[in-house]
């Protein structure tokens, strides 16, 4: 992996979790150019190592992120068209197609570039203290990449054309309620609850992860009968790697006490 200026990458593949630390604390891990390239080019490389299989990411200090750096902005020509995507929205889309779970740890400020980064992982997990926001529509601006991002993120149309418009934050309490995170947590209890819940998704099958991920984004937005033949063609795929009924007993031994009891892989229990 490149040298990286802007990321703190701390890469476990004896657990098989990536920690992905935005780097810029004094601008509120503000996303500068530079940044962004190395975030893109980062998951890129994790892409392609099946040792991983949960990837988080954060942001140094007391935030998230504050969205876009509108002052590394301001030597772009924003009238110009692209072919493909650039910045915020490449990255949401390389993340929405990873093959690892990605789970997004968010404390403090998540404004614009920010709330369309965690808009594209799998699972967000807040502070109660945390502020989430468009403020664009403030300075004469729509938010392009958070909107659809914010529409596709599966909150209530009406609540989802709120935030846009009025450019209010929510904060993490307010934030779950609406399902714009996955859950949220006391300020306190944050670090040790996503670092519980990693080591958790790491330790499930990587293939078993990927196809979950395939099923879900193809099926959310398909008719039903459309999203159960999607279903069986991912579960055709999923077989080609594993077979989830070689370890029927230890899947019903998990489940004893209705799910409290931790799964053990089979390659780690006592004989």
């Amino acid at each position: 992996m490149a040298e990286l200026k802007f990321i703190n990458a701390n890469i476990d593949e004896n657990i098989g979790i990536a920690w992905l630390t935005l780097n810029r604390p004094e601008k509120k891990n503000a996303l500068s150019i530079a940044l962004l390239a190395e975030i893109s080019s980062t998951l890129r490389t994790l892409a392609d190592n099946d040792k991983i299989r949960c990837i988080v990411t954060t942001g140094a200090g007391d935030s998230y992120s504050s969205g876009r750096d509108l002052y590394d902005m301001r030597g772009q020509d924003n009238r110009r068209r692209t072919r493909g995507f650039g910045g915020v929205a490449e990255i949401v889309d390389i993340m929405r197609k990873l093959p690892q779970v990605t789970v997004a740890k968010v404390r403090g400020w998540c404004l614009g570039g920010g709330l369309a980064m965690i808009n594209g992982h799998d699972l967000v997990i807040s502070s109660d203290t945390a502020k989430f926001g468009m403020p664009e529509v403030i300075r004469g601006s729509y938010g392009a990449t958070a909107t659809p991002s914010l529409f596709h993120a599966g909150i209530p149309f009406k609540k989802a054309f709120y935030i846009s418009l009025t450019g209010r934050n929510l904060t993490g309490i307010e934030a779950e309620r609406v399902g714009l995170v996955s859950d949220v947590v006391a300020e306190k209890d944050l670090d040790s609850y996503v670092d519980t819940l990693a080591k958790e998704l790491a330790s499930r099958n990587g293939a078993t992860l990927e196809n979950a991920k395939i099923a879900a984004y193809m099926q959310k937005d398909l008719p039903f009968d459309m999203a159960l033949r999607a279903d069986d063609l991912v579960q055709h795929r999923l077989r080609y790697y594993t077979n989830p009924l070689n370890d029927v007993e230890g899947y019903l031994h998990s489940q004893k006490g209705g799910g409290t009891v931790k799964y053990v892989k089979p390659e780690d229990r006592q004989k």
